[in-house]
This record gives structure tokens, sequence and C-alpha cells, in this order.
């Protein structure tokens, strides 16, 4: 696990030549089709050395869960398991994470016509005053999300909405449905978050001079339906990349715009971290990292 930019992908692509592993992507951005420069999805050269579970499964029209995730990843686990291989699961959505220990049992399902309610409030105040209702709530959720992080928190007010308890009491009342597995929880983090947010800066501006806008052209005219409350636009970088070619901003406020929101994203997970149980933490900045990481690993597996 780790934010992104810490080199999950190598590490993975690494351990796949040393040990027998399956990789099982844990990226709520990955499931979908077309989007691959926005996404940093592994290229195809990539795919082929260490093929990914999990990755261009559905359209950018369609809508992928947690509770998706947990059902598909126990399935290949499983299956993994049967062919005498080792599942490792890597990825930046945490949520997908706790999923998979937990289960989502507790949360209702989505309600379109709650949403589209909430998305009608937003329109008229905006989502930072949508988080400021969120928090007088629900204040142990809406203190990990950005007050900008529309998508979750519509589904927080929308869990309440719907079951009149917040998502933070559901949580704690879920019985934990342990795995049947032994598990590695290995989290890479910065030791220096101001070199991460560098990678992060370097890595959105290479995706642009790979064609990142014209990825998003494309997927506009291949989907017209998509707009900018489609699950798959509200990845980070797609929405911005809509509104630059909505000609709401230029270019330099695009990148600046893409910049922000990806180390807001960042921050965001490395929450999640700090809160998950159980995780042994290496440095994402340690340039030695791959074999620290394979080193850990072999020896649990030893053990």
């Amino acid at each position: 696990m780790g934010p992104t930019a810490s080199g999950k992908t190598g590490a993975a692509v690494h351990l796949h030549s040393k040990l027998p592993i399956e990789i099982i992507s844990v990226d709520s951005a990955l499931v979908f089709k077309d989007m691959n420069i926005g996404t940093a999805k592994p290229d195809s050269a990539t795919l082929a050395s260490a093929p990914h579970h999990l990755i261009d499964m559905i359209p950018p029209t369609e809508a992928y869960s947690a509770a998706n995730f947990r059902s598909d990843a126990l399935r290949l686990m499983a299956e993994i398991t049967a062919r005498g291989k080792i599942p490792l699961l890597i990825g930046g959505t945490m949520l997908y994470f706790k999923a998979l220990e937990g289960g989502l049992s507790g949360l209702p399902e989505a309600n379109q016509g709650v949403r589209a309610k909430l998305d009608a409030e937003a329109a008229q105040i905006g989502w930072p005053a949508m988080h400021s209702k969120l928090a007088n709530i629900d204040p142990e959720t809406a203190a990990r999300l950005m007050p900008n992080d529309m998508q979750r928190i519509q589904r927080a007010l929308e869990v309440y909405e719907i079951t009149g308890e917040t998502m933070s009491s559901l949580f704690a009342k879920q019985t934990s449905e342990a795995l049947p597995y032994k598990v590695l929880k290995i989290a890479l983090v910065p030791s220096d978050r101001k070199v991460l947010h560098a990678r992060i800066e370097a890595r959105f501006e290479q995706m642009l001079q790979a064609g990142f806008v014209d990825e998003v052209r494309a997927l506009q005219v291949k989907y017209p339906e998509l707009t900018a409350d489609s699950t798959s636009m509200r990845c980070v970088g797609y929405r911005q990349a809509l509104e630059y070619l909505a000609g709401d901003y230029d270019v330099a406020e695009l990148r600046d715009r893409g910049i922000f929101a990806t180390r807001q994203l960042a921050k965001r997970q490395l929450t999640w971290l700090r809160g998950m149980d159980d995780i042994l933490e290496l440095d994402c900045l340690n340039p030695q990292l791959n074999e620290l990481v394979f080193n850990e690993i072999n020896q649990f597996i030893r053990e």
C-alpha cells in the first residue's frame, strides 16, 4: 500500500521477477478501459512481463464499487492460491483494502435519487459547504476528507440519508470477516513529503507531455455520455482536464490544479494508512526500496 507516486508498481514488478506471485491491482482508477495516461496505468510491456488482475475491466461509463472489488479480489485470491502461487495486492485505494479485510456489509447500495438530490444541493451551495454539513453530522468521516472531495462527501451524506446513521458509526459496528490468509501489510511512505510532492509534480508534467489531454478528448468522443459527475471522471486529473477542454482555464492552470489534486490524494492516502493497524512501514524514498520489500516478503513467506 502507499500514496500515489510511491513506487508501488516498480516494487511489484521486481517481486514478480523473484517470487511465485500473481498481482491484484487495488486501484479504483485502473479498472477503467481507455484511461491509461492519467491513471499512471502500467504500460503494455510491464503488464506483459508482470500481469495485473483487475485492470481494464469496465468502460468509463460504468461504476465499480468497494463491494465489487472485495468479491473479485477474494475470488482471485482463491484461484491464485489454488494454482500454488501467492496473491500480492498492490495499490492506493485504501477503502478497497479496508473492504477486503473487514467487509462493507453495513453500508447501503448507492441510491441514484439520493445522489441526484445531493448533487442539486451541492450545485447551490458548493462542495465545501457540503463538507461543513457532513462535519456537523459525522465529524470523524469529515476529518479525513478534503472540502472538495465531492465523491466521498456525497457517499458519506448518502449513507446518512439512507440509513439515518453515520458512515463512521456503521464502520464501527462492522464485525470483522477474517480472511483465510496470513497477511503482511507493507506501506510505502515517504520520509520527506516534499520529495514525494516533487515526484508527483514531475509525473503530472510527464502525463501532459505524453498526451493526457488528448486521451481525455478521445474519451469524450468515444463515450459522449461522460460528464464531470461520472465516477471515472472523478479520478484525479480527469475532472481538471474536462474543465480545461471546456475552456474554464488554460494549460498552466490545468497543470497547477492537477498537481494540487494529486497531492491532496496522496495526503488522504497517508491519512488512511496512519489509521490502519499492523502495518510495516518502509521509506519509499530509499534507493534500495525494491530489495527491502523483497527481503521482508521473502522472510514472511519463510516464516
